[in-house]
C-alpha cells in the first residue's frame, strides 16, 4: 500500500495538469455546444442551434477547403524539400554541422516575427523579391494581393519555417539505414538514383509516416501566417479553419458556436490523419 502511494504521489503532477488543462477544457468546450455563450453574460441553452448553424455556414467551409488547399501545397513540397537537403546533409560535407543548425534556426524564431518579415518580402511595390523579379527583367507577382497567389505564399512561409524540423527527423531516419545495404547494391552496380528508390525510401517509411502525420496536424493549425500576413483576405482566400474558430470566438464572443465548430473540425482532423495512415503507413515495422 505505501508502494501505491508513492507511486499515485509521482503521478499527480500529470493527472492534476491532465485535469486542469485536458479534461476539464474539453468537457466545457462540449458542453458549450449545447449554449450560447458571450463570456460576460450567462450561458443560454439552444440545443442543436449550434450545430443547424454550422452545415448553413459557408463561410466555414470554405475557411476548411482554404486549409485543405494549403496542405495539399504544403505537405508535398515540405517532404520534398526536407528529404533532399537531409539527403545533402548526410553525405561528409564541411561546415555540415553549421548547415544543419541553420536549417533548424527558423523553427525557434517566433512565428509573428518570421510572418512579419516575408510579408514585407512580398509586399507589391516595395518588397525585395518583385524588386528582384523587376531587376532581372520579369513582372510583379502579387504573392498575397491575388486570390490564387496568397495561400501558396502562405504555404511557402510555413515550409520555409518548419522544414528544420523535418529535415532532421529525416537525417535520423537516413543515418539509421544500415551501409551494408549501399555497399551491396554498389558491387550490383545500382545507381544512386535506384539506391535511393529500393533502399532509402523503403527503410524511412517509418519516418515519414511521422513526418506526414506531423505535417498534416500542423498544417490544419495554420493561423499565425494568414493573420500576419493577410488577415485572411484577400477575398478571405487565406481564412484557415482556426483562423475562423478564434474570430468567432474571441472577436464576434460566439463561444458556443466556436466549440461547435472546433468539435466538427477536430473530427474532420482524425479522418484525414485515419487515411494518411491507411494510404501511407504500408508495412511499418517498429
Amino acid at each position: 500500500m505505501k508502494k501505491n502511494r508513492i507511486g499515485y504521489l509521482f503521478v499527480s503532477p500529470y493527472i492534476i495538469h491532465f485535469a486542469i488543462f485536458i479534461a476539464f477544457p474539453l468537457i466545457f468546450s462540449f458542453i458549450l455546444i449545447f449554449h450560447r455563450w458571450d463570456i460576460l453574460s450567462s450561458m443560454e441553452w439552444v440545443g442543436l442551434d449550434n450545430i443547424r448553424k454550422l452545415f448553413q455556414d459557408n463561410l466555414f467551409f470554405k475557411s476548411i477547403v482554404n486549409t485543405l488547399v494549403f496542405l495539399v501545397i504544403h505537405i508535398p513540397l515540405q517532404i520534398i524539400f526536407a528529404l533532399f537537403i537531409a539527403e545533402l546533409l548526410n553525405q561528409s560535407l564541411r561546415f555540415r554541422g553549421f548547415f544543419r543548425a541553420a536549417f533548424f534556426l527558423p523553427v525557434v524564431i517566433s512565428g509573428v516575427v518570421i510572418s512579419m518579415l516575408w510579408s514585407q518580402l512580398f509586399a507589391q511595390d516595395t518588397g525585395m523579391l518583385n524588386a528582384i523579379l523587376t531587376r532581372i527583367g520579369l513582372g510583379r507577382i502579387p504573392w498575397i494581393t491575388s486570390p490564387y497567389m496568397a495561400m501558396p505564399s502562405i504555404a511557402l512561409v510555413a515550409t520555409w519555417k518548419n522544414v528544420g524540423l523535418y529535415i532532421v527527423l529525416f537525417l535520423v531516419g537516413l543515418q539509421s539505414v544500415p551501409k551494408s545495404l549501399y555497399e551491396a547494391a554498389d558491387l550490383e552496380g545500382a545507381s544512386h538514383w535506384k539506391k535511393f528508390l529500393y533502399i532509402t525510401l523503403p527503410m524511412i517509411n517509418p519516418t515519414m509516416f511521422m513526418v506526414v502525420i506531423l505535417s498534416t496536424i500542423g498544417g490544419f493549425s495554420l493561423f499565425i501566417e494568414p493573420v500576419i500576413i493577410t488577415g485572411g483576405g484577400p477575398m478571405n482566400s487565406t481564412l484557415s479553419a482556426m483562423m475562423y474558430i478564434y474570430k468567432q470566438g474571441f472577436n464576434f464572443y460566439h463561444m458556443g458556436y466556436a466549440a461547435t465548430l472546433g468539435f466538427f473540425f477536430a473530427i474532420i482532423v482524425l479522418a484525414v490523419i485515419i487515411l494518411q495512415r491507411k494510404f501511407v503507413e504500408k508495412d511499418v515495422q517498429y
